[in-house]
């Protein structure tokens, strides 16, 4: 059985000016946020698999107090060694899904790969257009090294990752996004990044006028729901900020 851990990096509310702004809801309320704030969970995953340590999406790559990287501390605190990682799954490259791809070296300020022993998998379309939109959803900055490192495979459309990961580009949320499905035997966890995010939106049919083509992920959120139904599937949410997965 694959063990499904959430590694929260808290809630946050997100505007047109695409900045990420803690949300506390025990101090805060969205009336004081700006119009047309969204309330996220920023909620990158680990599945364990018997054949792997993967991490699906990277978080804003934010640090705590003691200028640790987030997400590594929680896999710390979860018992898990971030040298351990051995596949880093990319749905897509907007910034608080991939901030946690690289870190730099507070003291030589070089830059290098958060997770050096893994093998990334990004879509090679989704490099180039992150690096051609540098600005308020990518950051070039940060992922621009995913073009230097020999540990990344950028793939292209569909595709199998050792015969039991199958990516898809999906293309709805943004032009080269895509979406990963587990298949261990015993498990079928899917990961459908930003257009599968909250469970809210697996429950009603509409189109977000903040995705790429809101058609498009619309209506691959009803194929999702209806793979998903039939086969089983164990959903992955990173952006609901009460249910991280679970089954429809």
């Amino acid at each position: 059985m694959a063990r499904i851990i959430p590694l929260s990096e808290g809630a946050f509310t997100v505007d047109g000016t695409k900045k990420f702004i803690p949300y506390n809801p025990e101090t805060d309320s969205m009336q004081q946020r700006s119009g047309g704030s969204l309330l996220v969970e920023i909620q990158p995953f680990l599945v364990i698999t018997d054949q792997d340590y993967i991490l699906l999406d990277a978080g804003l790559g934010y640090r705590n107090a003691d200028g640790v990287l987030q997400i590594h501390q929680h896999l710390i605190d979860n018992g898990v060694n971030p040298m351990d990682i051995t596949k880093v799954l990319m749905s897509h490259l907007h910034k608080d899904h991939s901030g946690g791809i690289s870190i730099i070296d507070p003291v030589t300020g070089q830059r290098s790969l958060s997770f050096p022993q893994a093998t990334y998998y990004v879509n090679r379309h989704e490099m180039d257009y992150a690096l051609a939109h540098d600005g308020k959803s990518y950051l070039a900055e940060d992922v621009r090294i995913l073009n230097e490192r020999d540990n990344v495979i950028f793939t292209e459309g569909d595709g199998t990752i050792d015969d039991y990961i199958t990516y898809e580009m999906t293309g709805g949320h943004c032009p080269y996004h895509q979406a990963f499905l587990i298949d261990t035997g015993d498990d079928k966890i899917f990961f459908g990044g930003d257009e599968a995010p909250q469970v809210s939106y697996m429950k009603r049919r509409f189109a977000a006028k903040y995705d790429y083509d809101g058609k498009r992920s619309m209506e691959l959120r009803e194929q999702f729901k209806l793979r998903g139904a039939r086969e089983g599937w164990t959903f992955l949410y990173y952006h609901d900020t009460k249910l991280p997965f679970g089954k429809l």
